[in-house]
């Protein structure tokens, strides 16, 4: 083990397997786990509690940590949510990747905010996070990503009600109180994907997506359901949907989406079944893009349980992640 992982393994020693004894044949063959599920997933806790102290600590951050916010490069410690966050939010849904030492996380935090550039501090509100964290060898933050839904807010204290009809996305999610436990639910070992098959179905939810004709391939259970942004948008009668994930292509949305592109898939956990991936989601004929965080729970084959939290961004805008030609493809990215 080289001298960056053990300093990793000690500091995640809460998070790791427990280990068998020296000398044991398990120890043998067994190779040591620099950082396991239970670790990989505390970090997103010491992120938020960070933000929300505004401390980017060596510690938990390296020198050269790089962070972007709704695909903009920013200082870490002070700019973005940074300068915002008073205090985590209560959602947590957490995809560890222990393989490639990410992890990526559907959460909230409580963001303060003014109404305006001068005008007094509103109350903290809720802001629905999609975000991303690589750990490097030495056990700290490397890379940050996340995408922040704030709420609308007026600028000044006689602009209107907000101007969407949709509740806003960090309250939304909040409101949902906790993940569906399916996505904690481990897959039999018989039944499970290996990681090129969940990135290839996380890829077949996208295509079934774009350019959609009504006809195509859609990977769906029969009791699927769809969350985006704190809202069943698709889904059984039970959930309180309109129709079901299948029913709602064929019969709607046909050509809403011009384009899925920029497809980095940043976490999978074969275990669990379950891929997060970052996309964006073009509309051309209305020049707009949605940013997006997705992640999706495969059983069998299927897709059962798929959560989103995006923003709308200008047309065509990249993640900050993606060379140019990456940002334009189509093809999916197994981010490592």
């Amino acid at each position: 083990m080289t001298r960056g992982f053990r300093k990793l393994a000690a500091a995640c020693a809460l998070g790791l397997l427990a280990a068998p004894p020296a000398g044991s044949l398990a120890a043998q063959e067994s190779p040591p786990q620099a950082c396991a599920r239970a670790c990989l997933e505390s970090y997103v806790e010491r992120y938020l509690e960070a933000m929300a102290a505004g401390e980017a600590s060596d510690e938990l951050f390296a020198r050269n940590a790089r962070f972007t916010e709704n695909g903009v490069e920013l200082p870490l410690g002070n700019e973005g949510l940074w300068a915002t966050t008073v205090a985590p939010g209560t959602y947590r849904l957490v995809v560890p990747d222990t393989e490639t030492m990410q992890v990526a996380a559907l959460v909230t935090v409580m963001e303060q905010a003014s109404s305006s550039a001068t005008g007094p501090a509103r109350e903290p509100e809720p802001v629905g996070l999609s975000l991303r964290l690589r750990i490097d060898g030495e056990g700290r933050i490397a890379e940050i990503e996340q995408i922040a839904a704030r709420p609308e807010r007026p600028l000044g204290p006689n602009a209107g009600p907000p101007s969407s009809p949709f509740p806003a996305t960090g309250a939304a999610v909040e409101a949902m109180g906790a993940p569906w436990p399916g996505y904690f639910a481990p897959v039999p070992e018989a039944e499970r994907h290996s990681r090129a098959e969940l990135v290839e179905m996380a890829n077949h939810y996208f295509e079934a997506v774009e350019r959609n004709t009504g006809k195509d391939y859609y990977p769906f259970t029969e009791d699927c359901v769809r969350y985006e942004n704190g809202i069943v948008t698709a889904g059984t009668p039970e959930s309180g949907a309109r129709a079901g994930c299948r029913e709602q292509l064929e019969t709607s949305l046909i050509g809403a989406v011009t384009s899925i592109r920029d497809r980095r898939i940043v976490a999978v956990d074969e275990e669990r079944g379950v891929v997060f991936a970052f996309a964006f989601f073009d509309h051309r004929p209305i020049n707009w893009s949605w940013q997006l965080g997705e992640l999706f729970k495969v059983e069998k084959g299927l897709i059962s349980r798929i959560e989103a939290i995006f923003i709308r961004g200008p047309y065509g805008i990249c993640s900050g992640w993606s060379t140019y030609e990456q940002c334009r493809s189509e093809e999916p990215q197994d981010e490592r």
